[in-house]
Parts: structure tokens; C-alpha cells; sequence
């Protein structure tokens, strides 16, 4: 499902040719791992930064500390100040940002093992959702990468987010 996903989003991001960047914290890596297991996309994805801790979301992505003291690192507006980011250090048409608590551990009032938000950024276009996934670390990181591909794709194939 997962290389499905990413072999339909390389094909939506080819016409019209758009790039895309990606924001990634309880993925670890595994997003911008999914996007690049497709042959030939080097041609759209410019890049990613895993920012795991919250000070590489202030320095590396430009998340301002304020806005995670204020709603928390696993927030909707933090996912899409990540996938905004991510789209501005890369210079990408298309930004995602995903941060949440793949577990077991991490859970805190109102936000329990499995709460991940994924934003995408595209132009004046943001989309930001916020999940509740079940399963053990690995399944929620692996619903994650779907679900953010899937995000991906969905602004993709509607042809915003500018182009190059």
C-alpha cells in the first residue's frame, strides 16, 4: 500500500512538475524513506528533515518556540508550521510536516499513544488532520507515512501548490 501510494503521488507531482519537502518527527525518517524507494524521485523530492526534538523544530524548521510552548509539539498548528518549514528550507512547492506519539510511552492528557497530525502546505493551500491510530510503534508510524502520502497525493492530484 505504502509504495502504491508513493509511486501514484511521483506520477501527480510529474504533471504539472511540482517538488515537494518533508517535515518529519514520529516518522523518524520513513516518509522521505517511503517517497524516495520510487525510481526517479530525485526529480520531485528535494529533501526532508527529521526533527525530533523540539529544538530542531525551532532551528531547523523555523517553528517558532511560542507556538510549541503555547499548543504543544504534537499540535495541528505545529504539523503545519513543519510542513510550512519545510516547503521554505527546501524551496519546495508542496511542504509536509507530521509529528505525534508513535509510543509506547509519550501520552499526555488529551493526547494519547497514537494522536499524530499530518499538515501539508502548498502555496496559499493547507491541509492539516489530526488522527488517532492504533497498533504498536511501528504500526503507527507506518499508518503515519500512509496517511501523509495520502495527503500528499490528495493535494497533488487536486493540481495545487504552484509548480516549477
Amino acid at each position: 500500500m505504502i509504495l502504491n501510494l508513493a509511486v501514484r503521488l511521483g506520477a501527480a507531482l510529474a504533471s504539472p512538475p511540482r517538488t515537494l519537502a518533508a517535515a518529519e518527527s514520529c516518522t523518524g525518517g520513513a516518509f522521505g524513506a517511503a517517497v524516495t524507494d520510487v525510481p526517479g524521485s530525485s526529480a520531485y523530492f528535494l529533501g526532508g528533515v527529521v526533527a525530533y526534538s523540539n529544538a530542531s523544530k525551532v532551528r531547523d524548521l523555523g517553528v517558532p518556540q511560542s507556538l510549541i510552548d503555547a499548543k504543544g509539539a504534537v499540535s495541528e498548528e505545529v504539523a503545519v508550521a513543519m510542513a510550512e518549514g519545510a516547503a521554505a528550507r527546501f524551496g519546495a512547492d508542496i511542504g509536509v510536516g507530521i509529528t505525534g506519539i508513535a509510543g509506547p510511552g509519550g501520552a499526555v492528557p488529551g493526547k494519547p499513544v497514537g494522536t499524530v497530525y499530518i499538515a501539508v502546505a502548498a502555496g496559499e493551500v493547507r491541509l492539516s488532520n489530526r488522527f488517532f491510530l492504533t497498533g504498536d510503534r511501528d504500526a503507527v508510524r507506518g499508518q503515519s507515512v500512509a496517511r501523509a502520502l495520502a495527503a500528499v497525493l490528495a493535494v497533488a492530484e487536486s493540481g495545487k501548490g504552484g509548480g516549477t
